[in-house]
């Protein structure tokens, strides 16, 4: 039962304590003669109970158990945590002690004999299954198909009875943990042990559906892991704090550096409050939008966006540190619906109603300075709130109105006058290198305990949807500069730092937004190169560019999948990161490395707030290894799925979670060219746009909304097309080099304009650059219709 510990404890006073006693009599007197149908029923039964009693009880957590209940396990029991509303209602059931004999083992006499197998198991479950958890069923289920088995390792073992224990009670959406112990292993311990996280999904290329049915298979397909099921196995062994309210923020802000000032203010929500331990963390955020003001029209453009935080503070608290956060940001008193360094609102708090406003005051929404309502008064009538909040929780309930966020969102853009002005999403590019204590970061020491928030360079603009074109709306454009010496199309053209800038000179005044520049050759058969190497080759670069004059400006990207590189080449002038693996690393299938690199890759990014491109890809890019088949996981038509099931969990990975990037910080990259076969190319880049689509129907599509990037330039299957001839007999084809390719990757430019890219990579500005103005000319003017 959630209370106050620290006040009990300081005091030291019974009176702001629970009162056990009361308690356990209460439930004795009420509930003693009564006879419940499950465990469930009862857990039910005592929660509710205890809300009765305590009225400012907001969050509670029930542990039932039965105790021998089982032939096989010591206990079995469930616990369910949910708040009054029950919006948020988690359910996990358990078994502990779970015994039973098999052949487990790689010695001799481990195969002849069976040993004693110790199981403890977790399953956390949708609240959503309308049947109890029959746990004698399962526990048989287990047993059976353990005491018939015959494996080598626990972790095999383990990985049978997750399977087991899922196919028998869980969904899509449940997972479960399985501790196995084998207490034989060791003389002098008490067991040797592991414990592994499972989904179905990491199942869905198996042969079979039961353990017990496995056991009998000659041959199993072994299944790999998701990204998900690693840095959950990630967060259980490390562990990562847990608060119990989760709340909607929304910020914004129009005057000084817009982006960092928000930046600064999402910093300071998860910093430490004084010597202690940080209250909060952020666990979403919503895309940025580009709003024009409301209700006070003469003033600046806003720059707005929305996050969840989880946190042990109460709404009152949480207040007034959003408060104190707007004031050390540098927000002054000004009249109302003003201009303001930034905004930072309460707009939801679980599932509370709340008004801390006398009764008497409660009729108007004029005085709310230094007062909280809950849900924020004026959610339903502000699209640059309800956006964000449908980017996050579009299925949350509105506890005043009885209506989604979706909805809200839905009814308020109906009701939009045609011509009001459209908002745009917008990603800001941090200035670096830093040279000077950040204008948006003053020194002060309520701020020395969080990472520096880099100023602002520029920011680029992109519309809601290819049916919302913005003022100024373009196609933006990356040169490719190859710092290398084996690259696939240019060879060592641009590998010294003399003809790194002349490259770089040309193709900002050929049109290029960007350059991207990598160290590292993904070309297949590239010779691997150590990280010290990988370093040598692009920092030079960067600090050569950001010392000329004539582009010292220009936005670079760094194109690698390590860490320590792109953290030195961030620090040294680049403002982009490009990753050909999101992150993951090169290794297919994942393995908890795979985790591990993704968190210390997502590290770098988030504590320089740079833009990211996560980019779809399966196994080492260099390595001769043929990754391109869909079909058998994602069935018919399966590139197109296949990507953005692969690359959605990878994306969704990253912004969400304690540690998570920014929203509004990622574009994301088909991989035109990585594990593909030529037709499969061509389905992506024929079909790019719905990659990125609100679906109309369905499950959610994680990588809906996000802006993309696509690279055809000079690939090798352009090359493969070219050569085909027309099938007539007439042409017989040709071969081409990567620098004849020209004409054709002008082709696929368009048909990525034509799919709503919003960053184009090429490595011939000039040429490409005509084509993409002339194509997004063509494609992106007003439909006319009849």
């Amino acid at each position: 039962m959630a209370h106050n510990t620290r006040s009990t404890a300081s005091a030291d006073d019974l009176s702001s304590s629970i009162d056990y006693s009361s308690v356990l009599a209460s439930l004795v007197d009420n509930g003693g003669s009564q006879t419940f149908s499950s465990m469930e029923a009862l857990n039910d039964w005592i929660t509710e109970r205890c809300f009765h009693l305590y009225p400012a009880l907001q969050r509670l957590s029930v542990d039932v158990a039965r105790p021998k209940a089982l032939l096989h396990a010591s206990t079995a029991g469930m616990i369910v945590s949910r708040s009054r509303s029950s919006a948020d209602k988690q359910v996990r059931y358990y078994m502990h002690g779970l015994e039973c004999q098999t052949i487990i083992g790689v010695n001799n006499c481990e195969r002849e004999e069976k040993q004693r197998v110790r199981f403890n198991i977790l399953l956390k479950r949708e609240d959503r299954h309308t049947l109890p958890l029959d746990f004698k069923d399962l526990a048989r289920a287990i047993a059976k198909g353990v005491e018939t088995s015959s494996y080598l390792t626990l972790e095999a073992l383990a990985s049978s009875v997750a399977r087991s224990v899922l196919n028998h009670s869980g969904t899509e959406k449940d997972y479960v943990t399985v501790r196995a112990a084998k207490p034989s292993a060791l003389p002098l311990a008490d067991a040797a042990e592991v414990e592994i996280t499972r989904t179905l999904h990491d199942y869905k290329d198996t042969i079979v559906n039961t353990l017990h049915d496995s056991l009998r298979a000659p041959v199993m397909a072994v299944p790999s892991p998701t990204l998900t099921t690693l840095l959950a196995e990630q967060t259980f062994r490390h562990g990562s704090a847990s608060f119990k309210h989760r709340a909607a923020i929304a910020l914004g802000a129009n005057i000084g550096d817009r982006f960092a000032n928000i930046e600064l203010a999402l910093r300071l929500l998860e910093a430490p409050m004084g010597s202690g331990s940080p209250r909060a963390a952020i666990v979403d955020t919503s895309f940025m939008y580009e709003t024009a003001p409301m209700y006070v029209t003469d003033q600046p453009k806003f720059a707005n966006c929305a996050c969840m935080i989880e946190t042990d503070m109460a709404p009152l608290e949480l207040l007034k540190r959003a408060k104190e956060i707007e004031s050390i940001v540098g927000r002054i008193a000004s009249f109302r619906n003003g201009p303001r360094a930034i905004d930072v609102d309460i707009l939801t708090f679980d599932s509370l109603i709340m008004d801390s406003r006398l009764e008497p005051a409660r009729g108007s929404l004029d005085n709310l300075e230094g007062e909280l309502v809950i849900p924020h008064p004026r959610i339903a009538e502000r699209e640059f709130v309800l956006r964000p909040l449908n980017d996050m929780v579009p299925d949350y309930v509105h506890p005043k109105l009885g209506k989604s966020i979706r909805q809200l969102f839905t009814e308020l853009s109906c009701e939009q006058p045609a011509d009001s002005a459209p908002m745009c999403k917008v990603m800001p590019f941090p200035r670096y290198p830093i040279s000077a204590p950040s204008e948006s970061q003053p020194f002060s020491p309520t701020l020395s305990n969080i990472p520096t928030v880099p100023s602002t360079a520029t920011y680029w603009k992109f519309p809601l949807s290819s049916t919302t074109p913005i003022a100024d709306q373009k196609v933006y454009i990356m040169g490719t500069l190859n710092a290398t010496p084996d690259s696939f199309s240019d060879g060592s053209l641009h590998n010294t730092v003399d003809t790194a800038l002349a490259y770089t000179r040309s193709a900002v005044a050929n049109g290029a937004d960007v350059i991207d520049i990598g160290g590292y050759s993904t070309r297949p058969g590239a010779e691997y190169v150590s990280p010290e190497e990988e370093r040598s080759r692009v920092v030079p670069v960067i600090e050569t560019i950001r010392n000329d004059a004539k582009v010292a400006d220009v936005l670079l990207s760094v194109d690698t999948f390590r860490a320590d590189v792109a953290s030195a080449a961030v620090l040294a002038g680049a403002n982009c990161i490009n990753d050909v693996y999101a992150f993951t690393g090169p290794e297919y299938p994942l393995t908890p490395a795979s985790a591990a690199h993704f968190l210390r890759m997502r590290a770098v990014a988030r504590n320089l707030a740079v833009p990211v491109v996560l980019m779809h890809s399966r196994g080492e890019a260099s390595a001769n290894k043929d990754y391109s088949t869909y079909a058998d996981a994602h069935g018919r038509g399966a590139v197109l799925e296949g990507v953005r099931v692969e690359l959605g969990e990878k994306v969704d990975a990253a912004v969400k979670g304690p540690g998570g990037l920014r929203r509004w910080l990622v574009l994301v990259d088909p991989g035109i060219g990585f594990s593909k076969t030529v037709e499969g190319n061509i389905e992506l880049l024929g079909n790019a746009a719905r990659l990125t689509a609100e679906p109309l129907s369905g499950r959610r599509n994680l990588l809906a909304g996000y802006p993309q990037l696509i690279g055809t330039s000079r690939k090798s299957f352009l090359g493969a097309i070219l050569a085909r001839g027309d099938g007539a007999g007439g042409y017989m084809g040709r071969e081409t080099r990567p620098d004849e390719r020209g004409w054709a990757t002008a082709a696929a430019v368009s048909c990525a304009v034509r799919q709503n890219a919003a960053v184009i990579r090429v490595h011939d500005v000039l040429e490409q650059g005509d084509a993409i103005r002339v194509s997004a000319a063509i494609w992106n003017q007003p439909v006319l219709c009849n």
